[in-house]
């Protein structure tokens, strides 16, 4: 009874968790990345984004106050306070070990007393009172150097944020290449769109001469790898002037999406209903006003599918950009070679980096959520078609 039409299907429980699950796996890391673009730099290096709620063991690396600041007592020169004051950390920390090395930054426990250089003596309490003593007096413009082992409360900023978007280097590069690689984006999805639209109607409504061998020539583009047309394209690009920028980049992206533009959206239109089309041409209608008036109206769930692809794939591309958009200046870096640029100049500063890929995938995420509807409408359409 299960393949009667109509009926539902045994297995549906297993096509919805199979969903629920790819779902998940993609969602995962961006969940991920946004979370730890709210976390500092010693959480996201001590433990994983599903601990950002949980109290976390962190080493912290702390100095006493400067030599400038010792005292005589009793023959004995003194430095004292607390490891914690001035630094933006709770009150309520008590350290479960410290050290004066980085190799052994557990060396000793709370209240225990640390023997350094020069007959010197340092003694640190669990909440970070410490007495740093020597026999002479101390000399150096910077305090002595004190590893903290403490377990510390969830933290969330918003200065990471700051930091990419609002001031300072990272901030002009990262502002500025969003909007560069909107500028790349939006022209490079636009112009597919129309070319591939007329192309795509052509071959699936008008009859003409070697009609099928483009079509085959359509479907074979689809497995060429775009690398390599990559250095023959930029040299015609040298060769007749455009060179390196915004057009040569708009001219790659549509060349290299029209395969696929055409190829979705012929197989969408040549299902389409002939009925509607013939009694058009009857009643005196032109190709051209059938084009915009019938097809383009009833074809927006493919012409939408095509869209969310074509805006995901230029939106993250790095390859072409690398090749036709990068000049020695930057003016015209986009985002993805940034978060390069950020990995290779930052690399120790992971919550800078998380952040900037984060800013980076909210765009294309929001345009897939906000046209998902349209992209299903139209994949179903094309699949039963």
């Amino acid at each position: 009874m299960d393949n009667i039409a109509g009926t539902k299907s045994s297995l549906t429980w297993a096509v919805h968790i199979s969903v629920a699950l790819l779902v998940a796996l993609w969602l995962f890391p961006t969940v991920g990345l946004f979370v730890s673009s709210f976390r500092t730099a010693d959480q996201i290096a001590t433990s994983g984004w599903w601990k950002a709620l949980f109290p976390t063991e962190q080493s912290l690396t702390l100095r006493t106050a400067d030599p400038d600041t010792q005292t005589l007592v009793d023959g004995v020169y003194v430095i004292e306070g607390n490891l914690f004051t001035g630094e933006d950390l709770s009150e309520d920390i008590d350290m479960s070990a410290w050290g004066t090395s980085s190799r052994d930054v557990g060396a000793y426990a709370p209240g225990d007393t640390a023997e350094l250089r020069d007959g010197e003596q340092i003694t640190v309490q669990a909440n970070g009172d410490y007495r740093l003593e020597s026999p002479v007096q101390m000399e150096g413009n910077r305090g002595q150097r004190i590893f903290v082992t403490a377990e510390l409360p969830p933290d969330f900023t918003l200065e990471n944020y700051e930091q990419v978007l609002l001031s300072g280097n990272a901030t002009d590069s990262m502002a500025k290449a969003f909007f560069n690689t909107m500028t790349v984006t939006i022209p490079a999805t636009i112009i597919p769109i129309v070319v591939a639209a007329f192309a795509a109607y052509a071959l699936a409504w008008m009859d003409f001469p070697g009609r099928a061998l483009l079509i085959a020539i359509v479907v074979g583009l689809l497995v060429v790898p775009l690398q390599l047309a990559l250095i023959p394209l930029l040299k015609l690009h040298l060769g007749i002037g455009i060179g390196k920028g915004y057009l040569g980049t708009w001219l790659a992206h549509t060349g290299f999406g029209l395969p696929l533009a055409i190829y979705l959206l012929r197989n969408y239109m040549v299902g389409l209903p002939r009925d509607i089309i013939e009694n058009a041409r009857v009643d005196g209608a032109t190709e051209f006003q059938i084009f915009t008036k019938i097809i383009l109206p009833l074809s927006f769930p493919a012409l939408a599918s095509f869209a969310i692809f074509q805006f995901l794939w230029t939106w993250n591309d790095l390859l072409v950009a690398k090749v036709f958009l990068i000049d020695a200046t930057g003016q015209t870096t986009v985002m993805t070679n940034q978060i390069v640029e950020l990995l290779g100049t930052r690399g120790g500063n992971w919550e800078i980096l998380a952040t900037a890929a984060f800013v980076s995938i909210a765009v294309p995420l929001l345009v897939f959520f906000a046209m998902q509807k349209y992209l299903v409408r139209g994949l179903l359409a094309g699949s039963v078609k």
